[in-house]
């Protein structure tokens, strides 16, 4: 699947006002920025958290009052939280409602005074918010190192939109591709059948599974399962089939794959903010 899409590109200082129009924009198959005036980029080099703010901050822009949010998990979505959460402090925003992804996102949000609700009241999101561990040019994602994907999956999936921010280092041109994990959720019963059988599939080729630990003992996600974790020296040859494989695993409850998911994606740069849109 080919995307293409218009990569709108902002200095770090219209990225924090978030009001000063697009200083470029052109088709691009690829995350890259369009250049920009060495004067625009004289600014101080920021650290990642603060290219994830910014990333962050740019996508709390499409939320708008009376929405339904999917509010994602992680280090870059709980900064879109935080916004959020403030926003409605202030009265920016109003009437809004949060279907958080995690334990973690609802303990946030439930501190910051945003309204919540589950998949089982609001069946239906007009938007979501959430990171991602790799993206490759085409916007399919892996998500779920924070060991929330069953989650995530499913509130994404009932959004209208889904909105990916990321900062630069996540972007890969293949999944798999950054050599960190992409997680499978597994039920606990005979893990080790289940983690033989990842190993092995065909689609696969190339990775090694391994349980996900939490010290001495195997992590337990927020639904009582375990995790196996994949790791590959070169990225998926074709994570679409790897995805319908691993599905098909009696055993595998859902995995890390995000294919044909993403709308929008952020990407935060040191020289600015990029927006991908399908």
């Amino acid at each position: 699947m080919t995307v293409t899409g218009a990569a709108h590109v902002f200095t770090l200082s219209q990225a924090r006002s978030s009001l000063i129009p697009l200083l470029a924009g052109r088709k691009t198959k690829s995350f890259r920025c369009t250049p920009i005036p060495a004067m625009a980029t004289a600014e101080v080099k920021l650290s990642q958290d603060e290219l994830k703010k910014q990333a962050a901050w740019k996508a709390v822009e499409y939320v708008k009052s009376g929405m339904k949010l999917g509010l994602g998990t992680g280090s870059t979505a709980a900064f879109a939280v935080d916004k959020i959460g403030q926003l409605l402090k202030d009265g920016t925003l109003t009437d809004i409602v949060g279907v958080p992804t995690s334990i973690r996102t609802y303990e946030q949000a439930l501190s910051l005074g945003i309204p919540l609700a589950t998949l089982d009241e609001v069946s239906e999101l007009d938007l979501a918010i959430d990171g991602a561990d790799e993206v490759d040019p085409n916007l399919h994602v892996v998500k779920g190192r924070g060991g929330a994907l069953l989650r995530e999956k499913m509130v994404e999936l009932a959004s209208k939109k889904f909105v990916c921010i990321v900062d630069e280092s996540k972007l890969v041109q293949g999944l798999g591709g950054s050599k960190d994990a992409m997680p499978v959720e597994i039920v606990q019963f005979c893990w080790k059948y289940n983690l033989n059988r990842l190993q092995n599939l065909p689609e696969l080729a190339g990775g090694v599974a391994k349980l996900r630990m939490d010290g001495d003992k195997p992590y337990v996600t927020d639904n009582s399962n375990y995790i196996v974790d994949l790791y590959f020296e070169e990225p998926i040859k074709d994570a679409h089939a790897a995805a319908e494989a691993i599905s098909k695993l009696t055993g595998v409850v859902d995995h890390g794959l995000f294919m044909d998911m993403v709308d929008v994606c952020i990407v935060a740069r040191a020289n600015g903010i990029e927006v991908q849109e399908k």
